[in-house]
């Protein structure tokens, strides 16, 4: 059962876009939820450059089979380039919480 979850991480530029992006997966139900973690500090190579800025990690909490819609819904609403949307299996995890996501989500 647990290898159906994933956790997602997504950055993003600001606090707004951040919060726009959380309530559009949550109204949606393509997400559980989501902890915004404020005031990351982030440095990258981007076009070549060593590039710093701050940022916010979002990370869900979802079913990896709901993944190409969620990429796809961040991809529309997020401002960069290129976003980062990761995803990890969640190989273990209290089964109730688990249960919880799995009705939480589409």
């Amino acid at each position: 059962m647990p290898a159906e979850f994933i956790t997602i991480f997504v950055t993003a530029p600001s606090k707004k876009e951040a919060k726009h992006i959380v309530s559009s997966l949550i109204k949606k139900r393509l997400v559980a939820c989501a902890n915004s973690l404020y005031g990351v500090d982030s440095t990258f190579v981007w076009k070549g450059k060593t590039e710093k800025a701050k940022e916010v990690l979002i990370v869900f909490k979802t079913k990896r089979n709901l993944f190409k819609k969620i990429c796809s819904e961040v991809k529309q609403l997020h401002s960069y380039e290129v976003p980062e949307i990761i995803s990890i299996p969640i190989i273990e995890g209290n089964k109730e919480y688990l249960k919880w996501i799995d009705e939480s989500v589409c």
